[in-house]
């Protein structure tokens, strides 16, 4: 496994990238309309900001701050010491800071800081002591410069690229390349008793590495960014290397089983927002799939009606549907038109407030499919945003991947109305519009994101369009719930060594009627590139409808769907059991009697 901090210090952006800040750039009469007790929280939030910029400013680059665009991760040897030093000064600093604020809100943020501090020093400590660390570096150099050479990325921030990429090649005076500082830092961690990352994610970062040369070839060619010939060919010759060290060095050191210590795994939920004991959570995720299975058998005679079609079993129903392929230079538009009807139906029935703009989406380069094949939100600035939007990414399969491990999953009618409206609107898209026009506390958006909170919305989303989609999309959006619930039992069931992984796949496939491609996806997901965070959906999802019912009980006839939607937008990525809290408090006694 690659250490949990390694995974931070390379740049991949993830968390950042998915998390979110404030506008930095606000008018002044914004400003001054800011809430005294955000003003006092957003000076604690940016001492941590500062602190871990020090270690790792890709991560506040790829959050919006512009003065840490050219800059690379710490790899130094002691770096793991002076992080874990200036984390414990910190949590010291913010324990007495709330002994003294008298605003709860303030105290609130401060523990959200501690919290996310304190599993950062639990994530370096067990990482250290159970884990070699292995960087795959091609990865996360393709990921940090797509994140500032994008449409998304302001023109004037663009030419930072150059920098960055000869900071990663040793080529900018002063630096080494970061091959060779990730060569000593898994040199570093040998160690006895220490497990190596496993042999299948090594072997396919081995294989993706020419991906993501071209990749990054590409895009300083997209963006006409001069100068760079020097420092892409030095890329270009350590990466290869790099791929060939990895297969003398790291390849022998790894681990043929995938499942991780349970240390590691419950680490694992807690990053990820999961505090229900994993076996309770399987149990009740295996009566969900019982019964949306029986939806979908319910479903299938109808669609095979409405087509004709003489077979009216699921199975050969879902091979109906995936034979009405959309072709891949059409996607796009077919997509749009899609998001056009679901957009028609959100303001018809009064589900939520839609933004203004016109919604972005683009299909993805083969880099990018090759890193994540599956459809995508592609968040945008949050951070100094200046009109910068969210794009949906289209992928149409796994350019990596042999005929074996083909895609069919994304790319028929059926399909696009679900994942639409997860990635899109009312989903993913409509998270992050909100989070800019809105703004809340950096703590709240930076520090208390997690899986949890972000997918539970938009898996509730899925489930607030279902009504209002064709009876083929209905089918589609319960497979993708089923996906979900299947993913709460057998995550956890492979990590715990409850299962295996062929009786995984014969549940993906046979059951839940995904392609080769999508379950070997789905799989290596649970095993060694996402341990723990694919059941948050079903468990966000879960919380969230568990509060609406609770919601519409509470209010009765004074219940109104889009005020109750517009105001779970407007608490940001904040924890499901404040976002509860503030639904009782708040919505609640303010929506009894009109």
């Amino acid at each position: 496994m690659i250490h949990l901090i390694a995974a931070i210090a390379l740049g991949t952006a993830s968390t950042l990238a998915l998390a979110a800040a404030p506008l930095a750039a606000q008018e002044t009469a914004e400003a001054l309309a800011t809430p005294d007790w955000v003003e006092t929280s957003n000076a604690y939030t940016a001492e941590v900001v500062e602190m871990q910029a020090e270690f790792f400013p890709t991560r506040a680059s790829s959050a919006g701050y512009e003065e840490y665009d050219a800059l690379v991760n710490d790899m130094s040897l002691d770096r793991d010491e002076r992080y874990l030093a200036a984390a414990r000064a910190l949590v010291a600093r913010f324990e007495a800071a709330k002994a003294r604020e008298s605003n709860a809100y303030v105290r609130q943020d401060l523990q959200i800081l501690i919290d996310s501090l304190e599993l950062d020093i639990e994530g370096i400590e067990l990482g250290n002591r159970l884990t070699l660390e292995f960087n795959e570096v091609p990865q996360a150099m393709f990921g940090t410069i797509g994140q500032l050479l994008s449409d998304q990325t302001a023109p004037s921030r663009r030419g930072k690229a150059l920098e960055l990429l000869e900071r990663y090649t040793g080529t900018y005076p002063g630096t080494e390349p970061m091959t060779e500082l990730a060569k000593a830092r898994f040199a570093a961690s040998r160690g006895e008793g220490k497990i190596g990352p496993y042999r299948v994610e090594v072997e396919e970062s081995i294989a993706k590495i020419p991906t993501f040369v071209e990749g990054i070839r590409e895009l300083f060619a997209k963006y006409e960014i001069e100068g760079a010939e020097e420092s892409l060919d030095a890329m270009e010759r350590q990466l290869t290397e790099y791929g060939e060290w990895t297969r003398t060095n790291v390849l022998p050191a790894s681990r043929t089983e995938a499942r991780l210590p349970e240390e590691l795994y419950a680490l694992n939920l807690k990053r990820v927002g999961i505090d229900q004991d994993p076996r309770a959570l399987m149990s009740e995720a295996r009566r969900g799939f019982y019964e949306l299975r029986a939806q979908m058998e319910a479903l299938a005679p109808q669609i095979a009606a409405k087509y004709g079609w003489e077979e009216t079993d699921m199975a050969s129903v879902m091979a109906g549907l995936k034979a009405m392929t959309v072709p891949s230079d059409e996607i796009e538009d077919f997509y749009r038109e899609v998001n056009r009807k679901l957009e028609a139906e959100i303001r018809a029935n009064d589900i939520v407030s839609l933004p203004d703009t016109e919604l972005q989406m683009r299909v993805a380069s083969v880099a990018e499919s090759a890193a994540q094949p599956a459809p995508h939100m592609r968040p945008p600035r949050l951070v100094g945003n200046t009109g910068e939007q969210g794009t949906f990414v289209l992928t149409v399969g796994n350019p990596t991947a042999g005929p074996e491990d083909r895609y069919d999953d994304f790319n028929f009618p059926a399909a696009s109305w679900t994942l639409s409206a997860h990635e899109a609107r009312p989903g993913h898209e409509m998270q992050f519009a909100a989070l800019v026009e809105q703004g809340v506390s950096l703590a709240r958006l930076l520090y208390a994101f997690n899986s949890v909170n972000v997918e539970g919305w938009a898996l509730y989303a899925e489930a607030e369009m279902l009504p209002h989609e064709p009876i083929e999309g209905q089918f589609i959006a319960l497979q993708f719930r089923l996906l979900r619930t299947a993913r709460a039992f057998l995550d956890p069931a492979l990590n715990l060594g409850l299962t295996t992984r062929e009786e995984a796949e014969r549940v993906l496939r046979e059951e839940a009627l995904f392609s080769p491609g999508m379950t070997k996806q789905e799989l290596d997901r649970y095993q060694f590139r996402m341990p723990g965070q694919a059941g948050s959906y079903y468990y966000g999802y879960r919380k969230l409808i568990e509060l609406r019912v609770e919601t519409e009980l509470a209010l009765g006839e004074d219940f109104d769907e889009m005020a109750f939607n517009n105001f779970l937008l407007s608490q940001g990525v904040i924890p499901l059991e404040l976002i509860a809290k503030a639904v009782r408090e708040e919505f609640i006694p303010a929506q009894r009697g009109g």
